[in-house]
C-alpha cells in the first residue's frame, strides 16, 4: 500500500510556485467560462481563492505596518 500525500511537502511546493498556480488556475476558470461552463469555472476560482488566502500576499506584506503597531 503506498502512503498518502506528505501534507509538509505539498505545501512547500505550493508555496514555492504559488503565482503561476493562480496564474494557470485562473486561466482554467476563463477557459471554463467561455466555454459556458460556470460551475467549473466557479469551483477554479474558489480553489484558487483558498490558496490565495492561505499563502497570504507577500506585496502586501511588504508595505503594510504589522498587526498590532
Amino acid at each position: 500500500m503506498t502512503p498518502g500525500p506528505n501534507p509538509h511537502a505539498l505545501g512547500r511546493v505550493a508555496a514555492n510556485h504559488l503565482g503561476p498556480l493562480l496564474y494557470a488556475l485562473e486561466t482554467c476558470a476563463l477557459t471554463m467560462e467561455q466555454a459556458g461552463r460556470q460551475e467549473e469555472a466557479g469551483y477554479y476560482r474558489a480553489l484558487a481563492s483558498r490558496l490565495a488566502e492561505a499563502g497570504g500576499s507577500p506585496q502586501q506584506a511588504s508595505t503594510e505596518p504589522p498587526a498590532g503597531n
